[in-house]
């Protein structure tokens, strides 16, 4: 099950339990903003934080891709606007995620909607963020991402449940009320919710991964997601998904 741990309403993480990962693990962060004043301010505020190295500054899509065929980067935080085009930031989420799956991106966005909060993790978000959140918060969200978690508010995290709810796509039975997962596809959920990429999941399954990867294409399909961040809201949304891993709602102070 879910236990939820409540300390503050600022933010929700999905946190995995008993984390290897250190809280003061560097974190390789990209940047990328509409023009290089806003990125260059960016940067230099995020400099005073001893567990962020910014590995790079862009203002496209395209440099950014370049840039991470290159170099070693764990956070991308990018803005929803760059200077290629409104809300391209969006596809570029996107992009990264199919193309670089172990970079975890962050949305800056300009307004608060609910169709941005929803297509942002629809894109492959792993958190998202208002221009206006103070810097301490943001570098709060840079490291909970970097350490496995999903950033979101509460709020914002009612708004995706409800998004994924009302997508005809969405279910657990079929229409005969017969489980659509495997017993076997049920444990690699428990294994993204808690965390693990591909390459964990095959070694404790016992499996390689191209295996695991042709699991979660049909875990996606029979459940009408479209990447591991909907899977992780939607295991969260059915507790019997989850119930075995050991992960919690705990928030951001």
């Amino acid at each position: 099950m879910w236990p939820v741990v409540v300390k503050s309403s600022a933010a929700l993480c999905l946190a995995k339990l008993g984390s290897s990962m250190s809280s003061e693990s560097t974190v390789l962060t990209l940047v990328a903003d509409s023009n290089l004043m806003l990125c260059t301010l960016l940067v230099q505020a995020l400099k005073r934080y001893k567990e962020l190295r910014i590995a790079a500054c862009a203002v496209d899509s395209a440099e950014v891709m370049e840039i991470l065929r290159k170099t070693p980067v764990n956070v991308g935080l990018i803005s929803a606007n760059l200077q290629n085009g409104p809300l391209a930031g969006f596809a570029l989420v996107r992009e990264i995620r199919i193309a670089h799956p172990n970079i975890r991106t962050v949305l800056l966005l300009d307004r608060w909607e609910r169709e941005s909060v929803v297509d942002a993790f629809r894109a492959g978000a792993r958190g998202i963020l208002h221009r206006s959140t103070d810097l301490k918060m943001l570098h709060k969200c840079l490291c909970s991402v970097h350490r496995g978690q999903l950033w979101v508010s509460s709020k914002e995290l009612e708004l995706v449940l409800d998004a994924f709810f009302h997508t005809a796509g969405l279910r657990v039975v079929d229409a005969k009320g017969a489980a659509l997962l495997t017993k076997r596809e049920e444990e690699v959920v428990r294994h993204v919710v808690d965390g693990r990429g591909n390459r964990e999941i095959a070694r404790e399954m016992n499996l390689s991964e191209h295996t695991i990867k042709n699991h979660l294409f049909r875990i996606f399909d029979k459940l009408g997601v479209s990447s591991r961040v909907e899977l992780v809201l939607y295991a969260f949304s059915r507790p019997n998904l989850a119930e075995a891993a050991p992960s919690r709602l705990t928030a951001a102070s």
